[in-house]
């Protein structure tokens, strides 16, 4: 391979570029829902290697700019599907929206490959870089409104075996451990050899962890409703009450039958996806009215749905993308709120300056001020977390800790494409970070119900309507992650990147 990593080092001007460009699409590979994660045993020390030939730090800054926008342009080619639902309006934003956002985001990789320029070639530069790397991996999910989307760790979230030490260190933890075993190649054979032993005490440590006895579920059973609405029809007048019915009618056929094939003094928790139905339901008594007639009793609806706070003259004051408990009274019991909203879709950044909107609505929406911890009758209490919300780690639980999340998504906004999967890594991590078993309903797919090991219980197709069952798992104690958060992947950074100047210093001397 050496020969390989110096021909890496040796290139110069545009085929330098286009190379850290092809590397970093070749990253991709490893993401979900390929997980072909041997990819990156070329793309990162393909990209140190580069690093080392550069010949200033501003020249490693370009690759490491170029690397991180192949590889996000390629892990967020997604995002033009999300243009097509309004390509009417939106036709001009196809060819430059992902690049748009991946030449920025790339900026998060050209900071840790100019800085690890400086530090001597072998270990050091790898220490430095992958320290560098997660430092600024963090401060993606910070800066401005943070997306922390595709993060490296992630390439493991293919099964709960390989990510069970995210319960410890955060899925960023698991970036660092990724990244320094991937630059192993370009080092000795003994650091390859070891790179392989760290996976395999990963694997030995996730194999323990599973090992353990599942507690017994808790006595709630989940119904998940997936209605498969395409985003381009959902908010038309014509389709908004057939997609109302078309909910209903699937809850009111499943809900008995569940109901009657659960343990006695079970109760059945039904969940529909963010913005289910384009209604304003806690606003809505008429819309209540037919939602509570599919509910049995001893049946609470958990949906998403757009509610708004009226003036006395039904001038709506502010407007919220919720998640509502309703009840077969049609009472709304409880009601949270998103917090982390999304760019260009749920408000407009820059107090408007950009005339980029994406959704129907002329309004923004209103963020809430903290996360809850929701208590509604029977149900045990929980968190909502309203799409991608689930992405933001460390940051999903409110001080007083509930006993299960619920996520529920409008994923049809990503089509039939990588992002769905990309989306539901996410939410299998959180739910071994924080020990909590997590619900999710997505509109179009992926829903599904992990335990509190990121284990998989069940989990429906993408891109058609189906009702999926599930046991509501147990909770576990606190994690060391939930204790501490992301102060443990921050220190570890540290750590690692301050080593690896260290022994630089030293080699110099």
């Amino acid at each position: 391979m050496g020969r390989v990593w110096r021909s890496l080092a040796a290139r110069r001007g545009w085929r330098a570029m286009v190379t850290a460009f092809g590397l970093g699409m070749l990253a991709v590979l490893a993401l979900p829902p390929l997980h072909i994660v041997p990819a990156l045993f070329l793309a990162i020390p393909g990209l140190i290697a580069m690093i080392g030939g550069a010949a200033s730090w501003t020249g490693a800054f370009w690759l490491g700019l170029a690397w991180g926008f192949g590889f996000f342009t390629g892990g967020l080619y997604w995002i033009t599907s999300a243009i097509l639902t309004d390509v009417a309006r939106y036709w001009w934003l196809v060819p430059i929206a992902v690049p748009a956002l991946a030449l920025p985001l790339g900026l998060f990789v050209a900071a840790p490959a100019a800085i690890a320029w400086a530090a001597r070639p072998g270990w050091p530069r790898a220490l430095v870089f992958a320290g560098g790397f997660v430092g600024f991996e963090l401060l993606r999910g910070e800066i401005l409104t943070g997306f922390p989307w595709n993060l490296m760790g992630s390439v493991w979230a293919f099964d709960a075996l390989p990510i069970q030490m995210a319960a410890m260190i955060g899925v960023h933890g698991l970036s660092l451990i990724t990244l320094l075993v991937a630059a192993t190649p370009l080092l000795d054979r003994r650091a390859f050899l070891g790179g392989f032993a760290a996976l395999a005490f990963c694997g030995a440590f996730g194999f323990a962890r599973l090992w353990a006895p599942e507690p017994e579920p808790q006595p709630v059973g989940l119904m998940i409703v997936q209605g498969n609405i395409a985003q381009e029809v959902k908010w038309r007048e014509e389709s908004r009450v057939p997609i109302l019915r078309r909910y209903v009618e699937a809850t009111r056929e499943a809900a008995l039958a569940a109901l009657r094939d659960l343990p006695p003094g079970h109760r059945l928790a039904v969940i529909w996806p963010e913005t289910a139905v384009p209604f304003l339901l806690p606003n809505d008594r008429e819309a209540r009215q037919l939602v509570a007639g599919a509910l049995p009793q001893n049946t609470l609806l958990l949906t998403g749905t757009v509610r708004g706070d009226f003036t006395p003259a039904g001038y709506a004051s502010d407007l919220y993308n919720s998640l509502a408990v309703i009840g077969p009274d049609t009472q709304v019991i409880a009601v949270a709120d998103k917090m982390n909203l999304v760019p260009f879709g749920e408000y407009m950044p820059f107090r408007g300056l950009l005339p980029i909107r994406l959704v129907q609505s002329s309004r923004d929406f209103t963020p809430a001020e903290e996360r809850r911890r929701l208590v509604a009758g029977w149900l045990p209490p929980f968190v909502a977390l309203i799409c991608y919300e689930v992405i933001f780690t460390g940051r999903v639980t409110p001080a007083r800790r509930p006993d299960w999340i619920v996520n529920v998504t409008n994923d049809a906004w990503f089509g039939i494409t990588a992002g769905p999967w990309q989306h539901l890594a996410s939410a299998r991590l959180r739910a071994v970070e924080e020990g909590l078993p997590l619900a999710r309903a997505a509109q179009t797919g992926v829903s599904a119900v992990f335990d509190s090991r990121g284990r998989l219980v069940t989990r429906g197709p993408l891109g058609e309507s189906a009702v999926i069952l599930a046991p509501l798992p147990a909770p576990r104690e606190p994690t060391l992650f939930a204790q501490f958060g992301l102060a443990i992947p921050a220190v570890l950074a540290m750590l690692v990147f301050a080593f690896g100047w260290i022994i630089s210093g030293r080699n110099r001397s």
